[in-house]
């Protein structure tokens, strides 16, 4: 099947000839269509599927007739982060080129000012992250009763990122006559029970099942030390044949040390993390777009919807914590149709997680080893999974246990002087619980007997601190009785010759 016969007008089919595309995805066959219509569309696809251009290109159709209003957006694009914002922009500019239609984008990071004048000349797409389009609306700046055409994207990144409250929020400002169209990489029951209370008799639109990862995605697993994780990514750096290549942290702290590291070892590496300003993350992205960075360590903010040419490796340098961002992260690379190739560390102590994935996608992942290091085993699990407090960079010593540091003695060896030993202490409370209380008195008055006496000076020393007042020298010491004597020996104050009339009245 080609473009044309999904039913897009000839301005967008010339656009999408220019980029090179003749045949349409899985996602964008079924959907496309289905928007052309007028129907709501439930959609659920793995990403790197050409989800946005899906429902990009049949909304410029939709809204080639018409004419905007000032502050009044006919139609609104939802998007998790301020990168996915503004890739779904860069692609209305790309694919509407030929079409008159203006568009604005509130994204956080951005001067309020060039958005509200964008916004007062009237946009036909508003594209907006979620608090930033609350931030307009509160002042007064857009209005929101005139959206035809509402787009929810990610909706389980919302979901995670805590947005949902305020994607309900705007949904609640919106007319109810509209299309709504509602797209996910994956589908659990909290993103269902959203999209039953958003869209109005939806076509459901899924091309893969939920939460996979691609086929043509080369996976491997690394098991390696803690501490060999950084030598174990250098490594495999310099083993494949990269053209380039995004290495993801868990933590925004790690990813400045990891990518200095990179760089001091001879390697182009930039940082790309949620800390960042926007215009630096802008910066850094565009030139890993252009191929000025070849690796871009960056946290989970790359890992949803970025779409960078030709993306050949895709480096975990941690295990995430949520299976389904794995699938996202290994996601940025194998798009299009094309070969890719993902690489997971792992430290034997996150084997938990490394299950929590292999179940969600289905499969194992081929175990690799690293060249020059000692491959490592994964500990035995507890039956719990490990949190975000999990600390790093602590040596493992033999058996996956991690060895304590020489300087400090264990916490057993550790216990104040005076303690009872552990054996004793679990005999003290049965012990005092045996004996009988005895009456308060009683023990106050051995309590007293084991007080030290107050101290007493001796008797000749209390005779010099007791030596008469006006004996005493000193800085005023000699004046302080004279001023006493001379208010003693003063007139008395009284209420001179005048007498109140109530005073002299006689007592009954």
């Amino acid at each position: 099947m080609s473009f044309e016969s999904l039913g897009l007008s000839s301005p967008v089919l010339q656009a999408v000839s220019e980029k090179g595309y003749t045949t349409p995805t899985p996602i964008q066959e079924k959907a496309i269509p289905i928007v052309l219509m007028g129907r709501d569309v439930l959609g659920c696809a793995q990403t790197g599927t050409g989800k946005t251009a899906s429902f990009v290109l049949p909304m410029i159709d939709i809204l080639a007739q018409g004419r905007a209003k000032a502050r009044m957006p006919r139609s609104l694009i939802l998007e998790p982060t301020r990168e996915l914002a503004a890739q779904v922009a860069e692609n209305f500019d790309m694919y509407g080129k030929y079409n008159k239609l203006n568009m604005a984008l509130l994204i956080g990071g951005v001067s309020f000012d060039d958005q509200e004048r964008a916004l007062e000349r009237g946009v036909d797409v508003l594209i907006a992250t979620p608090g930033r389009l609350l931030d307009h609306f509160e002042r007064g700046k857009v209005l929101l009763n005139d959206v035809k055409v509402l787009v929810i994207d990610e909706a389980d990144r919302m979901l995670d990122m805590g947005f949902i409250p305020d994607v309900e929020r705007i949904v609640s400002l919106l007319p109810p006559l509209r299309q709504t169209l509602f797209f996910s990489a994956t589908m659990p029951p909290e993103i269902k029970r959203l999209a039953d209370r958003f869209l109005s008799n939806p076509r459901e639109v899924t091309v893969s099942p939920p939460a996979s990862a691609g086929t043509n995605i080369v996976q491997g697993l690394a098991i390696v030390a803690e501490e060999d994780k950084r030598e174990a990514l250098r490594r495999l750096i310099k083993e494949q044949d990269i053209k380039n290549a995004i290495v993801f942290c868990n933590r925004k702290r790690d990813v400045a040390i990891l990518q200095g590291s990179l760089k001091k070892h001879g390697f182009n590496a930039g940082a790309l993390h949620g800390d960042m300003s926007q215009p630096a993350r802008m910066e850094t992205l565009e030139k890993f777009k252009q191929g000025e960075i070849q690796i871009l360590v960056a946290s989970d903010v790359a890992a949803r919807g970025l779409d960078i040419v030709d993306m050949s490796h895709v480096f975990n340098f941690d295990v995430p914590f949520s299976p389904e961002d794995y699938v996202h992260r290994i996601g940025r690379t194998g798009r299009a149709g094309k070969t890719g190739h993902s690489f997971t560390l792992a430290s034997p102590d996150e084997g938990a997680l490394v299950e929590a994935i292999e179940k969600l996608i289905g499969n194992a992942i081929p175990r690799v080893e690293v060249s020059g290091l000692e491959t490592a085993a994964f500990e035995a699990s507890d039956g719990r999974r490990r949190g975000r407090g999990r600390g790093r960079g602590r040596p493992t010593g033999s058996g996956g246990e991690r060895s304590r540091s020489p300087r400090r003695a264990p916490r057993e060896e550790r216990k104040p002087s005076g303690e009872l030993p552990v054996e004793q202490q679990a005999e003290a409370p049965v012990a005092r619980e045996a004996q009988p209380k005895r009456p308060q008195r009683e023990r106050r008055a051995e309590r007293d007997q084991h007080r030290e006496p107050p101290h007493r000076e001796p008797a000749h020393r209390e005779s010099l601190h007791r030596e008469p007042r006006a004996e005493r020298t000193g800085r005023g010491h000699e004046r302080r009785p004279e001023r006493r004597r001379e208010r003693d020996e003063g007139a008395p104050m009284g209420l001179g010759d005048h007498v109140p009339a109530f005073l002299a009245r006689p007592s009954r």
